[in-house]
């Protein structure tokens, strides 16, 4: 059963039964807001889930985005871009091989940014969620809905930490200003 995190929330990573994660996915999902007599949709909202490598000092060592979809080791790949939202689920996917990570990466924090520059108050039902994807049935771990809605353009939403062999995801969901990965890199330092 997952763990509904609230902001700033703290999660050790582990398998049920013991042991440590090998391979999971962080999946955002969202929706843009129904306006309207009728509830028509509002136009297509183009959210970027995006990746950011750190190492212990602080120092970017890699990006994962819709631009770059593969660290340059392998051990984090992106789905893809999702331009609209639309379907249930996950919209956009990253997958990480958590052993394989460099063992410098300590840190990789995830943001949702909006290409479109629709702010958040045009989104809903957006959620970060993180699942263990090794075994034969994906296992939902923890969830993270995010409902600071307003006059942003980007979140970042979450990071993963080694603590020892093992990994922690912590929710953070700081609203930021941003199209695209690059203009967050300040955004996210304050958060490592």
């Amino acid at each position: 059963m997952a763990v509904s995190l609230a902001k700033g929330q703290k999660l050790s990573l582990s398998k049920s039964g013991g042991g440590e994660l090998t391979r999971v996915f962080a999946g955002l999902g969202w929706d843009a807001v129904a306006k309207g007599l009728f509830r028509k949709k509002a136009v297509d909202i183009d959210l970027d889930a995006s990746v950011l490598l750190f190492d212990g000092r602080g120092k970017l060592v890699d990006e994962v985005w819709f631009n770059q979809l593969r660290s340059k080791d392998g051990s984090v790949v992106h789905s893809g871009d999702n331009l609209t939202g639309e379907g249930d689920g996950d919209d956009e996917v990253v997958h990480i091989d958590l052993p394989a990570v460099p063992a410098a990466v300590q840190t990789l924090v995830f943001t949702v940014s909006s290409f479109t520059g629709q702010n958040f108050s045009q989104v809903q039902n957006a959620v970060c969620r993180l699942v263990d994807a090794a075994g034969p049935q994906e296992v939902e771990l923890a969830r993270y809905e995010l409902t600071e809605a307003g006059p942003h353009t980007a979140l970042v939403r979450a990071k993963l930490t080694r603590e020892g062999s093992g990994w922690a995801m912590t929710a953070i969901g700081a609203p930021a200003q941003g199209r695209h990965i690059r203009d967050l890199r300040d955004a996210v330092a304050a958060h490592l």
